[in-house]
């Protein structure tokens, strides 16, 4: 088979055949197939497009080019959730220990940060000790006795996806659909989860800026997914603020605990609360959303989740006492408050802003091997369509020096708007889709 032919095909707004796409994804795999024709493929597939089979066939290609997580020594029906992304979105940390701690069991792979992106792993190292490598014999082990892991992704998993990111992101070829949507869906085929739900953020915070293409993307996986016979529910929820008032890793950890002990309430919780109970829809652990919510909610009254997060800590080597004492959590030491400049309403906040002023403290990285400052971040003070006080704060930085607070304080003051009029709130949650039966 000559590659050639099939940038030629592709070009020439084809469809490739199941074989020419495998051809393809075994020599991205094996590196046969040289960086500047991978790369003269993805820029077709950005300017044409593909159709759902070659979508979901891409899909399939890349989930097998690696080694498969085999849940099936788990008993009950595996669910996993991915966001795609945003600013304070810490649901997974309130989520997975909810749903698990109603015997669903969640075993779930994440990855770490890139840019105001944070990651869950990130995340859970901030905790002292807690360990995300764990071997996926370990897994199948803890998910057995708790029905909760959470854990970094395997060096064997999705090989052809590694490659083919790195290559989208120097070639200004990452805004493909069928290319995301094929990178997201092939990590989580191979994680072995049967149902996953997908939170597709959409908002000046996130990477889809507008609800149609939101929901161009939500479409796609859902539909790939039934098409390789798993059940896919998509959620898109709104990114025009952070989603927690904790930003940075500990910080995140911190505002998690709170909302299992029952003390936050607001956007975070509730986003929470929606997954977790599309999980359980899935699962057909009940028949409703607000069943759903309900149970979760219950289980945030009667400390079973957190109880569930204690659980998950001593499993995986952390410090559970960080939940009675998050002293024990790392917190920068340098600060710095940002002050309204003027009285009124908050109409309006630059979300990748704030992201990038996290970033600028150390709580995120420009590149995938920058060390992270564990401790550093922003703690929101106002939401949108709070009023506001002249010399009133914001937000507070944490960071390692003054000089990291300066430059993020630089970016954060920017990113508020205050008017003399309040202005309606953007939608929390815009759509929920899922697959089509019959």
């Amino acid at each position: 088979m000559d590659f050639q032919d099939i940038i030629i095909k592709k070009r020439e707004k084809q469809t490739l055949t199941a074989e020419e796409i495998a051809y393809f994804v075994q020599g991205v795999t094996d590196g046969s197939i040289p960086d500047y024709q991978i790369s003269a493929l993805l820029m077709a597939i950005l300017l044409n497009g593909m159709q759902t089979q070659e979508t979901a066939r891409l899909t399939m290609e890349m989930a097998h080019s690696g080694s498969l997580f085999d849940l099936q020594q788990v008993a009950g029906y595996k669910v996993d959730k991915h966001s795609t992304g945003g600013v304070a979105d810490t649901t997974t940390l309130i989520l997975a220990p909810l749903v698990a701690s109603v015997g669903v069991p969640v075993v779930k792979m994440s990855g770490r940060g890139l840019g105001f992106s944070g990651g869950t792993i990130d995340k859970l190292e901030s905790i002292p000790n807690f360990r995300v490598d764990i071997s996926e014999e370990q897994a199948i082990a803890f998910a057995q006795k708790s029905n909760l892991v959470l854990m970094g992704q395997t060096d064997n998993l999705t090989p052809a996806d590694k490659k083919l990111y790195a290559l989208r992101d120097v070639t200004g070829t990452v805004d493909s659909l069928p290319l995301i949507a094929a990178s997201i869906m092939s990590k989580k085929i191979a994680a072995g989860a049967d149902g996953i739900v997908l939170d597709v953020k959409c908002g000046n915070g996130a990477f889809m800026k507008t609800k149609e293409d939101a929901e161009a993307l939500a479409k796609i996986m859902v539909e790939m997914g039934t098409h390789v016979g798993r059940d896919v529910t998509a959620i898109i929820s709104g990114m025009e603020q952070p989603l927690g008032m904790y930003i940075g890793n500990s910080l995140e950890v911190m505002e998690a605990i709170e909302v299992l002990k029952g003390n936050v309430q607001g956007d975070l919780l509730e986003i929470s609360l929606l997954l977790g109970a599309h999980m359980l829809l899935l699962a057909k652990r009940v028949q409703t959303e607000a069943e759903g919510k309900a149970l979760l909610s219950e289980q945030i009254q009667n400390g079973k989740g957190l109880e569930k997060f204690r659980e998950l800590l001593v499993q995986q080597g952390g410090n559970p006492d960080i939940i009675e004492q998050p002293a024990l959590l790392p917190r920068s030491a340098c600060t710095k408050v940002i002050t309204a400049q003027q009285s009124g309403y908050i109409t309006a906040m630059h979300t990748a802003k704030i992201g990038r002023a996290s970033q600028e403290t150390g709580a995120g990285r420009a590149y995938k091997t920058q060390p992270l400052d564990f401790g550093a971040g922003i703690i929101m003070k106002k939401r949108l369509g709070d009023t506001v006080a002249q010399g009133e704060p914001l937000a507070v930085i944490y960071s390692s020096t003054d000089e990291k607070c300066n430059s993020a304080a630089q970016i954060l003051e920017t990113a508020f708007t205050i008017s003399a009029e309040p202005a309606p709130l953007p939608p929390l949650v815009y759509e929920i889709i899922t697959a089509q039966k019959g």
